[in-house]
């Protein structure tokens, strides 16, 4: 498997991996995590254009995709209820989506692995009903911090790990 930065001709695949992943999400309980239609295909097709979109291809498959950069994230500043731990730079990792032919195979260890080869200091959140994205994180070594608010005020559980 290969990790590189997603380019424009993958965004038919990364839309049904999300699209596998959420119907994965509700199987598993977590029935308000990623509604339809998000993220949003515009969402995606800036974040490939700025370079922060990245896919993991497997035989000239994309199996496995997430958003990685390095630099601050405005949701990130304020936190509840705990406290990261450092204020070094970090790189942040959202909407890692697994395909379901991928599922269960360490796809997301390797994502993580990757990031942390690029920085050693990565924050993340998820929501609390994602129990598998809970437990890939501490499996993983990051260290739950507390809880931070998206800019539309909804609450997500935030981890740190670093190196």
């Amino acid at each position: 498997m290969v990790i590189r930065i997603a380019v424009l001709s993958d965004l038919s695949r990364m839309m049904e991996i999300y699209d596998e992943a959420r119907a994965f999400m509700r199987s598993v309980g977590n029935m308000n995590q990623w509604p339809v239609g998000y993220p949003s295909k515009d969402a995606i097709l800036r974040d490939i254009k700025e370079g922060y979109m990245n896919v993991c291809v497997d035989n000239e498959i994309v199996i496995g995709v997430f958003y990685y950069r390095i630099g601050d994230d405005p949701t990130y500043e304020k936190i509840y209820d705990g406290a990261w731990l450092n204020n070094e730079p970090y790189g942040v990792i959202h909407r890692i989506a697994i395909s379901d032919i991928a599922r269960g195979k360490g796809i997301s260890s390797k994502c993580f692995d990757f990031c942390l080869s690029l920085c050693p200091n990565l924050k993340i959140d998820t929501h609390i009903d994602n129990a598998p994205m809970r437990k890939a994180l501490l499996k993983n070594g990051f260290s739950y911090c507390g809880i931070i608010h998206l800019a539309n005020g909804d609450e997500r559980i935030a981890f740190q790990k670093h190196i």
